[in-house]
């Protein structure tokens, strides 16, 4: 299993990446909208049924999907039809076949090459796109040439990820809206101060917040963070929130969260994180939050 798990999984990525890339280039080329779900089912089931029988992995083929339609295919009985030529061929032409020199057969390949890469589409989204899509592009692109797609395919998926959430992080803010009248209506004691968090709390960006907001965390201090824009929060994020609490006991401060979305109070709740008298609270809404501190209600509920 070791042996055979990072083979099988990277021609499983493969076989699913080149297939959807394939039918991508072939809706471009028809006007037509492909099914992701049913390619990838029927292929895996081909694909697990094969071995069975004597066959190999197989994924849809870009150069061959190209030159069938520039030859005028319209169904999936033209790539039926293929199979038997190419069956026939084997069977039936081999010697002559034989005989076809190679750098005729690299030319065709060059040509479907080139009329599938829509080179100015290329072009232009070089131009045009943000500059992590113009790396993975060029990631994917270069170690296709020097190396092989397996490797260009892995390399391109890893540092995607790792672009796009250096992104959704950077996305990730706290601001004061203590004197912004938009969010914040009543006067707000002098310590007392009102956060607004906008973006998922995940682990590449919670310890960022959380280590901004622990330096207003003083004795006698109440932080109030308004979460109604975080729609997210994961175990990074909560163990980043966690040592923000610790850190307010420590120093005597107290901690108040308010406008939870769903899944992040549903977070809280797996996590058994409930309020600690004079540390840390919870209130459904940001004025209910705020109604003790400016002595509009004497005391009120909190929630989980």
């Amino acid at each position: 299993m070791r042996d055979l798990l990072p083979a099988a999984f990277a021609i499983a990525m493969l076989g699913a990446i080149e297939s959807l890339l394939c039918a991508v280039v072939l809706d471009g080329m028809t006007g037509k909208r492909h099914s992701a779900n049913s390619e990838l089912l029927g292929q895996g089931i081909g694909n697990l049924i094969a071995p069975f029988f004597g066959g190999i992995t197989a994924t849809a083929a870009i150069a061959r999907s190209a030159a069938n339609f520039k030859a005028g295919a319209e169904s999936p009985v033209a790539g039926m039809i293929h199979a038997l030529v190419v069956v026939l061929g084997l069977v039936s032409f081999a010697p002559l076949l034989g005989y076809l020199p190679m750098p005729a057969m690299a030319a065709l390949l060059m040509v479907v090459a080139w009329n599938m890469s829509e080179a100015p589409k290329s072009v232009h989204l070089l131009k045009t796109t943000q500059l992590s899509d113009i790396l993975v592009f060029l990631c994917c692109f270069s170690l296709t040439v020097l190396f092989d797609m397996v490797i260009a395919i892995t390399a391109g998926i890893v540092l995607a990820a790792i672009l796009f959430m250096k992104e959704i992080a950077d996305m990730t803010r706290v601001v004061e809206i203590t004197q912004n009248k938009q969010y914040v209506q009543a006067d707000v004691p002098e310590n007392c101060r009102v956060f607004k968090i906008t973006g998922p709390l995940f682990f590449a960006a919670a310890d960022k917040i959380f280590g901004e907001l622990t330096r207003y965390c003083e004795r006698d201090k109440t932080i109030i963070l308004y979460l109604d824009n975080v729609t997210m929060l994961d175990a990074g994020g909560l163990s980043a929130l966690t040592k923000l609490i610790a850190h307010c006991e420590k120093v005597g401060a107290q901690l108040t969260l308010t406008d939870l979305q769903f899944q992040p109070l549903k977070t809280l709740t797996k996590a058994n994180i409930k309020p600690i008298e004079g540390v840390f609270r919870l209130y459904p809404r940001l004025d209910h939050a705020l109604q003790p501190l400016t002595n509009a209600l004497p005391s009120i509920t909190c929630f989980l």
